[in-house]
């Protein structure tokens, strides 16, 4: 009986100590990660808990990160949410960075809600899958392979003038944007995913609604505040309740570059459209017969000895079967999309209104255009 009066006294006791630990551990979660850039002697915005130095950056990321190393230096950072960034504007910190220690720096953050195929696209591949692709990929942007791609951008830019002139000889005014978003998507669509259309002509064309879909769709304010403050609750109930739209959206861009591959596959190689996409199936199959030489160098009959080096010029069998997966393919198109839709769209937007206002440059950019067509 003396021990359950024990127990009977001292169980407020203890109850009382836990509701007092419990705005302790909440004010050491909403500011414990801010200390980390004090740390090491990085200058930084006044935080506010839990979102960090969101607020900030609130009219936008470009005149502030200028403000931002303005006014703390060339090396400075702010925070996220609970997540830390270093700002470096030093030249020569940024080649240290970029080339002297590059082996240091291959990875990028990868958010936590990502999903594919932007999960299989050089932005989000690490280590020496990165590295892998990225030297399949970058001979893609060779002259040789650009000047292959040009005539399909060309006709994209028919398509575009044609429908300008339609503008043109009307003489009204009218929303140049949407006639550069009709033609970015048109590019887009053709050199990495392989589809031709007129977007502003075939509105309804399912890659034409569903990348417009994308594009449209934007994360409500408020669950992105509570996502920044609150990653280990917010991420995983996400993940149990995915958005359904997007879902959908994703599917539809892998399987659009699965069916093009598939078509491929069946045509005669003169008869293939020379693409992006092109480019990196043939990257496939360069990789796939160089996997299969290396096999039967490498066949048990063959195989080096224990104590016999591996033939020169032959890759270890372990690392022979690395070509391009489908997904990977499908991640690099979908890369070009989100890479060079909207970024495309408003530097053109911006360009044609500046000539625009500014008449006397307009003509100076013709002259020089008619100057390059009659010498070349």
């Amino acid at each position: 009986s003396e021990s359950s009066e024990l127990v009977t006294v001292a169980s407020p006791i203890l109850t009382s100590s836990k509701i007092n630990l419990v705005p302790y551990f909440f004010s050491r979660y909403a500011t414990s990660p801010f200390s980390k850039l004090s740390r090491v002697g990085i200058r930084h915005p006044p935080v506010l808990p839990f979102i960090g130095n969101l607020l900030f950056f609130r009219e936008g990321f470009w005149e502030n990160h200028t403000k931002l190393i303005k006014e703390y230096g060339p090396v400075c950072g702010y925070y996220i949410g609970r997540q830390m960034f270093v700002v470096i504007s030093s030249p020569d910190v940024i080649k240290q960075i970029l080339v002297e220690d590059f082996s240091n720096f291959t990875n990028r953050t990868k958010p936590n809600l990502i999903s594919k195929p932007m999960l299989d696209s050089i932005l989000c591949l690490r280590d020496d899958r990165w590295k892998y692709v990225r030297s399949l990929l970058t001979p893609a942007f060779s002259d040789t392979k650009l000047k292959e791609m040009t005539p399909l951008i060309n006709q994209a830019c028919d398509v575009l003038l044609c429908n300008l002139k339609v503008y043109a000889d009307s003489g009204k005014a009218f929303d140049i944007q949407r006639c550069y978003n009709c033609f970015t998507l048109d590019v887009v669509g053709s050199i990495a995913f392989g589809i031709e259309v007129d977007s502003q002509k075939n509105p309804d064309d399912p890659f034409v609604k569903n990348c417009r879909t994308f594009f449209e769709m934007s994360l409500f304010k408020p669950l992105l505040i509570l996502i920044l403050s609150f990653p280990f609750i917010m991420i995983p109930l996400l993940r149990i309740f995915p958005n359904k739209k997007q879902k959908e959206l994703n599917g539809f861009f892998i399987q659009t570059i699965k069916n093009a591959i598939v078509y491929r596959h069946q045509q005669d190689a003169a008869e293939r459209r020379r693409d992006f996409l092109q480019w990196m199936l043939d990257a496939c199959d360069s990789a796939d017969s160089l996997a299969a030489r290396c096999s039967d160098v490498l066949s048990p009959a063959a195989a080096p000895t224990q104590n016999e080096a591996p033939l020169v010029g032959t890759a270890p069998p372990g690392k022979a079967q690395k070509m391009l997966t489908e997904d990977e393919i499908a991640g690099q198109a979908f890369l070009f999309l989100i890479a060079g839709y909207e970024t495309t769209t408003s530097t053109l937007s911006f360009a044609t209104y500046l000539l625009a206002t500014n008449p006397e440059c307009q003509e100076k950019v013709l002259r020089e255009v008619d100057e390059f067509s009659a010498k070349h």
